[in-house]
Order: C-alpha cells, then structure tokens, then sequence
C-alpha cells in the first residue's frame, strides 16, 4: 500500500518557491507572535513585497521581518499603534514627497493603524528600496 503523502512531500512537487525557509520560518513566527489585529497587515505586506520583488527572500534582521536581494533592503515591524517601515528612501524625490506625512524625523516611515493601510504606497517604497539597495 502506498505511503501517505506527507505536507513537505506536497511543497516538495509544488517547487523551491514553496519549502519553507530558515527566513520564511522566522517571519512566520514573527507575525504569529504579533497581535491579532495586525497580523492581517502584516501579511498582505508580505504579499506585497513578494509580488513587487519576486526575488527578495525573507529574513529577521535586528528582530524584524526583512527582506533581502543579496542584502536586506527592508525592515517591517509592529507596533501598538503604528507599522514601522526602515530604512529611509534616499531616492525618488516623487515617491519621499508622498511618503512626508509618514515620515519621523530620521526619515523611516509609521504608517498609523488607527489609518487605512496605504499598501500601494508601501508597495512603491519596497521597489524603490530594492532599487536603491541593490546599487
């Protein structure tokens, strides 16, 4: 009698993209161990950044979610009233212009929970990251 399949037997023929990695693993915990509320939030970020930078793989750096192309060009965190998103734009004068009322001092960004979540914004600053970090 054939032998069960098992889940990492399913991932296996669903191809690389789809095992579980150190990264992935780390930030599932991350988003498991943050408050209800934002979990969602967190992982339509993820979804975003993968889908605007196929080829980021995620990581934990400094104890956040991150994503990297050779290096981490982004740091996600939650917070109790706000998503933090680091390091600064340096680049695209356009983009840091809608980025002002998210912006604290030092230039990384707080996007308020008490707010819509502007994921198109977030999306446009993970490509401009990536850009600006894979120089």
């Amino acid at each position: 009698m054939p032998e069960k399949a098992r889940p990492i037997d399913k991932q296996i023929k669903a191809g690389p993209a789809a095992l579980p990695t150190p990264g992935k693993a780390a930030v599932d915990a991350y988003v498991i161990a943050a408050e209800p509320a934002v979990r969602p939030i967190l992982q339509r970020i993820r979804r975003i950044v993968r889908q605007t930078v196929p080829d980021a793989q995620e990581t934990i750096g400094y104890k956040m979610p991150a994503f990297r192309r050779g290096r981490i060009f982004l740091y996600v965190a939650a917070f109790k009233n706000h998503i933090g998103v680091y390091p600064p734009l340096t680049s695209h004068e356009d983009l840091r212009k809608d980025l002002r009322p998210y912006a604290n001092e030092k230039g990384n960004l707080r996007f308020p929970l008490d707010q819509p979540m502007p994921y198109d914004l977030i999306a446009r600053v993970a490509e401009a990251l990536a850009a600006q970090y894979s120089r």
